[in-house]
């Protein structure tokens, strides 16, 4: 029974965890709502500082490899709605 009490308490105190993978696709959920209008004029300038500060976190945080694209996703994203408005 200690064993089983042990290895509860273990999986109820690990701190969740984020993924860049997860981080990634926050910001492309900012950039989805954004398109589609779902934020108001006041709240453009917090939730566009957000996804700034969170897009560089993920260009520092990328490993550096040739031909990764995958962290300008998003901004390909936000130009393409940018160009479309």
């Amino acid at each position: 029974m200690t064993e089983e009490a042990n290895v509860e308490e273990t999986t109820e105190t690990e701190a969740p965890q984020l993924s860049l993978q997860d981080i990634q696709a926050m910001v492309q959920i900012i950039d989805i709502c954004s398109k589609r209008g779902g934020f108001e004029g006041p709240e453009l300038e917090s939730v566009g500082s957000l996804r700034n500060r969170t897009v560089a976190f993920l260009e520092a945080a990328a490993p550096k490899t040739d031909g990764d694209e995958s962290v300008d996703a998003p901004e390909a994203a936000a130009d393409e709605a940018s160009t479309e408005a």
